[in-house]
């Protein structure tokens, strides 16, 4: 499907907004996130799960939202998750749906083919991974299907099940999912969110630890994070100077060198360069 609102070419903020508060995704609308993902998952109360869906299919009659519109339904499997497919599935304003809690690649599978369809195909599937067993079973849950185009952390949920305290105990799980996510041809995951919204150095350092992982781009609960996020995910100015060196190199001589600071380039080392000046022209 193509996205009925231009995406950033690297998309690197994904800002949640509560389904059940229009006013809050309007602003989120034009907070400057690449893609708004409307929550009617943990941020709405169960008695506000009607509410939220009529306001956000109201939102996504429109066909051209002022960015891509992406939706968290409510858990797999539950009535609530039923009435969200049904309603929002197909409406000309939606992105993407983003599906909590997956554990298995049958899941990713039946919703594929059952979701109602969008013009003109079935609506780009978004798996968020908060469990040991979907942790366990990332590989074959990123490479379920063609309607899958990405898989992701749920940290807060998988943090609880596993019972783990320190942020560090999160680093196997995070590097298992970016190397799900490659092996299965998938774009490098984004970060899941950083809770705190006044602790914007703490946000900047783990963005730095998550793009050492392989990760890119975070989602983020309010505006105020996106700065942080984007700055801590461009290129710097020594990153930049380095590809474009890397990128002279390779375009005048095809086979493995050595550069005059030692450094050594060869494909791969030219295509990640052609990355971080992608990255870079998308400021």
């Amino acid at each position: 499907m193509t996205s009925p609102a231009k995406t950033a070419p690297y998309p690197l903020t994904w800002l949640y907004a509560p389904g059940d508060r229009p006013g809050v995704v309007a602003k989120a609308l034009t907070s400057g996130a690449d893609v708004v993902i409307v929550d009617l998952e943990d941020a709405v109360a169960p008695d506000r799960k009607d509410y939220a869906r009529e306001a956000t299919a109201d939102l996504l009659s429109e066909p051209e939202p002022p960015v891509p519109v992406h939706v968290r339904v409510n858990a797999l499997g539950t009535p609530p998750a039923a009435q969200d497919l049904e309603t929002l599935a197909a409406l000309p304003g939606l992105s993407g749906l983003r599906l909590p809690k997956v554990t298995s690649a049958e899941q990713i599978i039946h919703l594929a083919q059952t979701t109602p369809p969008t013009d003109p195909g079935a609506p780009p599937l978004h798996a968020l991974l908060e469990s040991a067993l979907g942790i366990e079973r990332a590989h074959a849950i990123a490479s379920a299907h063609p309607s899958l185009h990405g898989i992701s952390l749920g940290e807060a949920d998988l943090r609880a099940d596993l019972g783990v305290r320190g942020d560090a105990g999160l680093d196997w799980c995070r590097s298992r999912v970016v190397v799900a996510a490659r092996a299965a041809g998938l774009p490098p995951p984004a970060q899941s969110i950083h809770p705190d919204i006044r602790d914007l150095e703490g946000l900047a350092a783990s963005c730095a630890h998550g793009r050492t992982l392989g990760f890119l781009g975070r989602a983020a609960i309010h505006p105020r994070q996106l700065p942080v996020i984007e700055r801590a995910y461009l290129p710097t100015e020594a990153e930049l100077e380095q590809a474009e060196t890397i990128i002279k190199a390779g375009a005048a001589n095809q086979g493995a060198q050595a550069l005059a600071d030692g450094s050594f380039v060869d494909t791969a080392v030219v295509a990640t360069a052609q990355r971080t000046l992608s990255l870079a022209r998308r400021a």
